[in-house]
C-alpha cells in the first residue's frame, strides 16, 4: 500500500493541500489565498472557478515539494468551509453565480420570515439548526430567485447545488465528463435541508426554500469504504486516487483532535471560531443557542452527533486590524502590539460584522468598539481584539455546559490563531481551564486525511488515531476568579451595545 494520505483543506480565505504519513505527521503542504469579493455591505462571495484553480495548483505543488506522485497516496480526503453555497451547470461546469459565503447576510429577510411564521421551529426540530443567514438553504433560495434562468435549469436537472466539498469532488472526479455529485452527512447537516434522524434530504424542508430535489447531491458517510469516486487522469493528481473521506472543516478538526468520546471538545480558531463537543450517537437538542449537528459517520455505522457553537468573526477580526485599520502589517504583529499593554484599558471590541452567531443568533447586531478614552491607543485595540476571540469562546462554553451538563476540564485547540501564544494564555485566563494545543495544529486537514485513510484501511481504527495525538503546549489560567468575572461582565455589557443596530424585517 502507498505510504501517505493527502487532504485538500478548502477554507474561507485559502486552499491548502497537505500530505500525512501513518503517524499523522505532516510531510508537505502548499497553500494559496483566494479573493474575498465584497459587492456591498453584508455580502461576501468567492469565485468557485478560482477556488478550483487554486486546488489544482496546491495539490500539484504539494506533491512536488514532497517529491511524490499520485501513486504514493493511499487515498484523498476533502474538508471545506461548510455553508458556502455554489450552483453550477452540469453541462458546462460553469457556476451560475459567485459562491455565497457562510458569512454573507443577504438572506436575513428569508431567515426572519421563516422565524415569524413558525417554520423555524420545524427547521430546529428536523435539522437541528435555527433559521439563520449562516446556513446554505436560504442562499440557494436567493440564487433561485435572483439569477435569470436558474430556476428552470434547476427544475430540469441542469443546475447542481453543492457546498464546496461537492464542487471540488465533482471537478476532481471528472466534472462535465462523469463528475460525481455527492456530499457527506456533516456538510449536508449545515444546509437546513437534511433531517438529522434520517440523514436524508427532507421534502418539507425543501419546500420551505422552494429548492428542487434534483439539484441536490447524494448524501454519503464522512468515511466511505465504497469511495466517492477516483480522481480524473487529466486532473491535478494525474492518476486514479480514491476519494474516500469528506468532512466539513469543523467536524474534520474534531476528528483530527481525536474527540471520539462523548464529552470531548475542541475549538478551532480560524476566520471564525468553532467549538464542537461530541455527544455520542443520539442528537442533543440545544436550549441555549447552540447547533445540533452531525459530527461524523464511518461507513454504515450510526452517525456521531455534536453540539456546536459557531462564532462568525475571530481570526478575521485580526485581518480587519491589518487590512481595514492598518494598525498591524501582519497577523503575527497583533501579538507583539497587544503585549505592549498589561490589559485592555477598559476597551472591548465586539466584532459583530455579520451579526452575532452562537449563542445569540442576532442578525441585527453590528460591530462596536466601546469603552474608549483619550488614554487608549492601538495596543489596547489589539489586545481587545484578542480578548474578543476568547470572550466569544466563553459564551459558547457556558451554553455548552448548560446543554450537556459537562464541565470542561481542558479545551483542545487548533487552527492558525493558536500560534498567537498571548491569545491562548488569555483564553485559559478567561475560561479558567487549561488550553491544550497538539503537535499538529492543522487538525482540519489531518481529520480529512484520517477519514479518507480509515476508509481504505490505511488506519485500522480510531484507537490507532488516538495514539497519534501528542500535546505540543499547554496554557494554565493565571487570572483570579474575581478578575475573570469582572472581565466577562464587561464583555456582556459590550455585547448589549451591539444589538438592534440594523433593522431586520
Amino acid at each position: 500500500m502507498a505510504d501517505f494520505v493527502g487532504a485538500v483543506d478548502q477554507g474561507t480565505t485559502s486552499t491548502r493541500f497537505m500530505i500525512f504519513d501513518h503517524g499523522g505527521n505532516e510531510v508537505a503542504r502548499h497553500q494559496l489565498e483566494h479573493e474575498q469579493i465584497l459587492p456591498q455591505a453584508g455580502w461576501v462571495e468567492h469565485d468557485p472557478t478560482e477556488i478550483w484553480e487554486r486546488t489544482r495548483a496546491v495539490v500539484q505543488s504539494g506533491l512536488n515539494k514532497a517529491g511524490l506522485g499520485a501513486g504514493d497516496l493511499a487515498a484523498l480526503g476533502i474538508t471545506n468551509q461548510r455553508e458556502t453555497a455554489v450552483v453550477w451547470d452540469r453541462r458546462t461546469g460553469r457556476p451560475y453565480h459567485n459562491a455565497i459565503v457562510w458569512q454573507d447576510t443577504r438572506t436575513d429577510r428569508i431567515a426572519s420570515a421563516l422565524e415569524r411564521d413558525g417554520r423555524g421551529d420545524v427547521i430546529r426540530r428536523k435539522a437541528g439548526l435555527p433559521p439563520a443567514t449562516y446556513f446554505s438553504g436560504g442562499k440557494v433560495q436567493w440564487l433561485l430567485e435572483n439569477v435569470d434562468g436558474l430556476r428552470a435549469a434547476a427544475e430540469s436537472g441542469d443546475a447542481l447545488f453543492g457546498t464546496i466539498d461537492s464542487w471540488l469532488i465533482w471537478n476532481l472526479t471528472g466534472g462535465t465528463d462523469g463528475g460525481v455529485h455527492v456530499t457527506d452527512v456533516t456538510n449536508a447537516s449545515r444546509t437546513m435541508l437534511m433531517d438529522l434522524e434520517t440523514l436524508d434530504w427532507d421534502d418539507e424542508l425543501l419546500s420551505f426554500f422552494g429548492i428542487p430535489r434534483r439539484m441536490l447531491p447524494a448524501i454519503r458517510p464522512s468515511c466511505d469504504p465504497a469511495g466517492y469516486g477516483t480522481t480524473r487522469a487529466d486532473g491535478p493528481l494525474g492518476g486514479e486516487v480514491t476519494l474516500s473521506g469528506a468532512l466539513g472543516d469543523q467536524q474534520a478538526a474534531t476528528v483530527g483532535q481525536v474527540c471520539f468520546e462523548p464529552g470531548q471538545a475542541k475549538n478551532t480558531y480560524g476566520t471564525g471560531n468553532f467549538l464542537l463537543m461530541n455527544t455520542g450517537t443520539e442528537p442533543v437538542r440545544s436550549e441555549h443557542g447552540l447547533l445540533t449537528t452531525v459530527c461524523y459517520q464511518v461507513g454504515g455505522a450510526k452517525p456521531v452527533y455534536a453540539l456546536e457553537g459557531s462564532i462568525a468573526v475571530t481570526g478575521s477580526a485580526v485581518q480587519w486590524l491589518r487590512d481595514q485599520l492598518g494598525i498591524i502589517s501582519g497577523a503575527a504583529q497583533s501579538e507583539n502590539l497587544a503585549r505592549q499593554v498589561p490589559d485592555n484599558g477598559g476597551v472591548y471590541f465586539v466584532p459583530a460584522f455579520s451579526g452575532l452567531f452562537a449563542p445569540y443568533w442576532r442578525s441585527d447586531a453590528r460591530g462596536a468598539i466601546v469603552g474608549l478614552s483619550r488614554y487608549n491607543n492601538n495596543a489596547h485595540i489589539a489586545r481587545a481584539t484578542l480578548e474578543a476571540i476568547c470572550y466569544q469562546t466563553r459564551d459558547v462554553v457556558e451554553a455548552m455546559q448548560q446543554d450537556s451538563g459537562v464541565v470542561l476540564d481542558v479545551l483542545r485547540v487548533d487552527g492558525g490563531v493558536t500560534a498567537n501564544e498571548l491569545c491562548m494564555q488569555i483564553q485559559a485566563d478567561i475560561l479558567g481551564v487549561p488550553v491544550s494545543r497538539p503537535v499538529v495544529a492543522e487538525t482540519t486537514a489531518l481529520g480529512a486525511a484520517y477519514a479518507a485513510g480509515m476508509a481504505v484501511g490505511f488506519w485500522k481504527s480510531t484507537e490507532e488515531l488516538v495514539r497519534n495525538w501528542n500535546e505540543d503546549r499547554r496554557w494554565l489560567p493565571q487570572w483570579s476568579r474575581e478578575q475573570r468575572e469582572e472581565g466577562y461582565a464587561g464583555w456582556k455589557k459590550a455585547v448589549a451595545r451591539t444589538l438592534d443596530w440594523v433593522d431586520v424585517d
